[in-house]
């Protein structure tokens, strides 16, 4: 067993590196055949060099970490909020039939609205500040959270509740002790998904309602045609997104192992 799972790491690990490097292989191919001007698609290594130096040389007033920091308070605040009111929420509506009824229609009109169709609305109640983003970021973590919960919590056991209420538990502790736990897989599942919509729904935002941030850099680097700035932007934000991810992913295996226990 430790065998193989020690032969699929090394597969994965195989293919991730054969998939860079024929991805950085056409891309070097392109530049040399001139498909595209070199000013809009500089070779990979002047894109690096560019990536390092704004690590420690200021872009738009501040470093590409500063930018990354920034953006990533957006993120977290806009996220934790999705979490604090999505997860009580799913799980209410899973437990009660009058809540499902009565936020189902409200939740249905407004999670097929696209997340970056937010941004006119939020830009104009709160300009550049931070509400912006965080509303934006909110709309796109939101949905997945509250559905994710809602799926998790149905799917309980019926007598567990039955037993709960026959000791004399509330709906609160029903919510907390009972489907809670037996929903936290499912949670953190619809938290991976919430994680990266929100990620994307921040740059989008930062395109247009910030004055700071990844998107924001980006933005100026677009204006003054500096293209390896908007790509050194494009590799924060892959790297920014697959680090929020691997956590997520671990503490998705986490809670899958100590439910078995």
């Amino acid at each position: 067993m430790v065998h193989q799972e020690r032969l699929n790491q090394g597969q994965f690990i195989l293919w991730t590196g054969l998939g860079i490097t024929s991805f950085v292989s056409f891309w070097y191919l392109f530049v040399l055949l001139g498909v595209v001007p070199k000013q809009f698609l500089p070779p990979p290594h002047e894109v690096l060099i560019k990536f390092i130096q704004l690590l420690k040389e200021p872009f738009s007033g501040y470093t590409l970490l500063v930018h990354i920091a920034s953006s990533f308070q957006r993120f977290l605040y806009g996220f934790l909020l999705a979490v604090v009111i999505g997860v009580p929420l799913g799980l209410l509506m899973a437990l009660s039939k009058y809540a499902n009824r009565l936020f189902t229609p409200f939740f249905e009109s407004i999670r097929f609205v696209a997340p970056i169709a937010w941004v006119p609305f939020a830009a104009l109640w709160f300009g550049t500040g931070i509400g912006g983003p965080i509303l934006v970021i909110f709309m796109g973590a939101f949905p997945p959270v509250l559905i994710n919960t809602y799926r998790g919590a149905i799917h309980v056991d019926q007598k567990y509740l039955e037993a709960a209420r026959m000791l004399g538990a509330g709906k609160l502790r029903l919510m907390t002790e009972v489907l809670f736990p037996a929903s936290i897989p499912s949670i953190i599942a619809g938290l991976r998904i919430s994680a990266g919509l929100g990620w994307q729904s921040l740059v989008g935002a930062e395109l247009i309602v910030a004055s700071s941030g990844v998107g924001y850099m980006m933005v100026k680097g677009q204006a003054s045609i500096q293209t390896d700035i908007v790509m050194s932007g494009m590799i924060a934000i892959g790297l920014v997104g697959l680090l929020i991810d691997v956590l997520l992913r671990q503490a998705e295996k986490f809670a899958i192992h100590y439910k078995e226990v």
